[in-house]
């Protein structure tokens, strides 16, 4: 007998999905309204935002505002139409490719409509079934997704771990040698959820014993590291070692679409292999013409990053000060991890939006441990030092209020499920 396709889906909603009638609309799919910035409206109030990624402040900044503008009143949102390989190309594209490649310093790049969508694809096309993958085990979900293409051999090696990478990239070899093919090393520049670098610089250094391919993912790291913003590598001292780069524009950007780039044969293959971009609509000149602003500003505005690390450092200091565990983080990525159920987060995370004013992410199981709680804060170049003081007494408060079981006895007055 064949099973109707639904049931499965009906009867499991998957790790989070369970949680949807206690937290949609709520902890999951909220709706932040307002002009985007550090102070927005949620549920009627206005609340302090540590949620949003504009890490250089550049949503509303009054010359990409204008630059934006100006587009949408001469193109509109539509143009161009077709894909570039058929009838969406324009100077503007070309402009921002060849500006992009200057930046991260390779000798070409490709704008892509999606990160997402992009980096899957990028993976696709650069690997054949003969050739290896390794990875890291906590890799974004969208060099999961691509990974999950490959019809050949993939490694993963655990987190940040030189011994797993050297142990995998050996087994990689062996295999390789079997198989005719390459290795593909994919990693990092700045993991998103703690912010961690990846490393970069002993990664490339291993070029050295082992014959590979390292394509890196800095969609943290763009705007935010290096001396002029070129991201991770320029920060370790490597960039010339990362043989793909590739980044997203909603992140330092503040818009859609992303890039990649690399020496000009390979972004010529890339250009007539990249079925996400052969297929699809090219990027509106909306967002190409915005993005040349935004760019711009990024490589003309040190003053703009030197604002974010200032606050950064005002913000992870302070916790630190005070005695919270932030991990190792060296990004702007700024968790905080504390011990309880998602019950208690869930509780913990409602007082801070409704007593506090304070909204930020929170993370648990399974993307995390159980019985950890990681909230997830991105300062940007907008916050104020006013801003952090705030948030950092909030934190003191609800610490207390976790250790002391308060968060707790709510959950179980409130008859929430206490099964983690």
């Amino acid at each position: 007998m064949v099973k109707d396709l639904f049931e499965r889906i009906q009867n499991n909603k998957g790790p989070l999905g369970k949680w949807a009638s206690q937290a949609e609309g709520y902890y999951v799919f909220p709706k932040l309204e307002g002009e985007l910035g550090p102070r927005m409206m949620f549920h009627g109030k206005k609340i302090l935002n540590w949620s949003i990624n504009d890490y250089l402040g550049l949503a509303n900044h009054p010359e990409v505002r204008k630059a934006d503008e100006e587009a949408a009143k001469q193109y509109g949102a539509a143009y161009p139409m077709g894909a570039r390989m058929m009838s969406g190309h324009t100077n503007y594209h070309e402009q921002l490719e060849k500006e992009l490649a200057a930046f991260v310093m390779k000798e070409a790049a490709y704008l892509l409509n999606f990160g997402y969508q992009g980096m899957v694809s990028i993976i696709d096309a650069l690997v054949s079934k003969n050739d290896i993958i390794v990875y890291d085990v906590d890799s974004h979900a969208c060099i999961i997704d691509g990974v999950r293409l490959h019809m050949g051999k993939r490694f993963t090696y655990k987190h940040n771990d030189l011994e797993s990478m050297e142990k995998n990239l050996q087994r990689a070899t062996k295999m390789a040698e079997e198989t005719g093919g390459g290795i593909l090393f994919i990693t990092e520049g700045v993991f998103g959820m703690r912010g961690q670098q990846g490393k970069l610089k002993e990664i490339v250094a291993l070029k050295e014993k082992y014959n590979f391919r390292l394509l890196v993912d800095d969609a943290h790291g763009f705007g935010t590291l290096g001396k002029t913003g070129a991201g991770a590598g320029e920060e370790q001292g490597c960039q010339d070692g990362i043989d793909v780069y590739f980044s997203t524009f909603a992140k330092s950007m503040a818009n859609i679409g992303a890039f990649v780039a690399a020496d000009k044969d390979v972004i010529d293959y890339l250009k007539y292999n990249l079925r996400s971009q052969m297929f699809a609509k090219a990027l509106p000149m909306i967002q190409t013409i915005g993005s040349l602003k935004r760019l711009e500003l990024l490589r003309n505005s040190s003053s703009i990053k030197d604002k974010l690390w200032e606050n950064v450092n005002a913000l992870q200091n302070g916790l630190k000060e005070r005695g919270f565990n932030i991990g190792d983080t060296n990004t702007c990525i700024t968790p905080v991890y504390l011990e309880g159920s998602i019950p208690e987060a869930m509780v913990m995370v409602n007082d801070l939006r409704e007593n506090y004013g304070i909204f930020l992410s929170i993370v648990v199981y399974p993307v995390i441990p159980k019985g950890i709680i990681l909230l997830r804060m991105i300062p940007t170049a907008s916050h104020t030092i006013e801003d952090i003081n705030e948030t950092l007494a909030a934190f003191e408060a609800i610490r207390e209020k976790l250790e002391n079981g308060t968060y707790k006895q709510i959950a179980e007055a409130n008859v929430v499920n206490m099964e983690q």
